[in-house]
């Protein structure tokens, strides 16, 4: 598992453990992995941003906005995939 992976995962659990948004959102921010832009597109559709959280599923390619109605399933089903 790359760094990266690791820190999304981080990122992830702070999010779903302890709701830290702002510290997932420091993560992912800065890291330039379809996985992480994933995350980072999570984290704004959490916010309320629709538009931005487009943005980044699209920049991701891994997923679209309306797939999932619960950002809890849809962090599991990443972190799922992260642990392959």
């Amino acid at each position: 598992m790359s760094v990266f992976d690791q820190q999304c995962l981080e990122a992830i659990d702070l999010l779903l453990l302890e709701d830290d948004w702002e510290a997932a959102h420091k993560i992912v921010q800065d890291i330039n992995s379809p996985v992480a832009q994933l995350i980072h597109a999570v984290l704004h559709k959490i916010e309320g941003d629709e538009a931005n959280s487009r943005y980044w599923y699209n920049q991701s390619a891994l997923d679209v906005y309306e797939t999932y109605n619960n950002y809890k399933l849809e962090l599991q089903s990443i972190k799922i995939n992260l642990l392959g």
